[in-house]
C-alpha cells in the first residue's frame, strides 16, 4: 500500500493501543552473529528501544512475537519493559489471538511491524499493518505503511513516533527533554 503519512494511516495509528514488534529484520538488521562457541549475537538500536519506552510512557501497551527463540530477546525485552513477549514457531496468529483475548482488544486497537512472510497473518489483521524497506516484496506489498529507516536501523523509532504523532500525545511526550 502506502509509503506516505496519509490521512488513513494516521487514522489507523490513531487507534492503536497495543503495538507489536518483530524482532530479526525490525529490532534487529536481521543478522545473526556467531561466536567461537556457537553463541549467537544480535544487535538491537538503542534509539528504537527508546522510541518503544515513550510509546509505553503514552499508555500504549507493547509486545514481541517473534518466530525464534532467543534469551538476548529476553533480556532486551526486560530492560524494555515489555512484558507480552512470545517466542519460537512460524505461527505467530496463535499468540497474536490470545495475546488479543487477554488483554480485551480488538484487531483494530493494535500495530504490528513485521518484515517477512511468517509476519503475514498478524499483519492482514493489525488495524495498522506496518512494514520496513528491507522487508520481503510479499509483505511490502500488503501493509497500510513502510518506514523509511531499514529493520534495526530506526524504523522501530520511527513508527513509535507515528504512533505519538496521531494519538496527539507526540508533543507532550517529548516536552520533558526539550527543556
Amino acid at each position: 500500500m502506502s509509503q506516505t503519512y496519509d490521512v488513513a494511516n494516521v487514522e489507523r495509528a490513531a487507534k492503536v493501543k497495543l503495538f507489536i514488534f518483530d524482532v530479526d529484520g525490525v529490532l534487529t538488521d536481521g543478522s545473526l552473529h556467531y561466536g567461537a562457541e556457537g553463541e549467537a549475537f544480535k544487535t538491537f538500536n538503542v534509539q528504537d528501544g527508546l522510541g518503544i519506552k515513550l510509546l509505553q510512557e503514552s499508555g500504549v501497551q507493547t509486545a514481541i512475537i517473534s518466530a525464534r527463540r532467543s534469551p538476548q530477546v529476553t533480556a532486551r525485552a526486560k530492560d524494555l519493559g515489555i512484558e507480552f513477549v512470545h517466542q519460537g514457531g512460524h505461527d505467530k496468529l496463535t499468540p497474536f489471538k490470545a495475546l488479543l483475548a487477554q488483554l480485551g482488544l480488538t484487531e483494530q486497537q493494535v500495530g504490528f511491524i513485521g518484515d517477512d512472510v511468517v509476519d503475514l497473518p498478524i499483519l492482514a489483521r493489525a488495524g495498522f499493518a506496518v512494514g520496513v524497506p528491507n522487508g520481503r516484496p510479499e509483505v511490502l506489498a500488503r501493509v497500510h505503511h513502510v518506514t523509511q529507516n531499514a529493520g534495526g536501523r530506526g524504523a522501530v523509532r520511527e513508527v513509535c513516533e507515528f504512533v505519538l504523532r496521531a494519538q496527539g500525545n507526540y508533543d507532550r511526550i517529548m516536552a520533558q527533554f526539550l527543556v
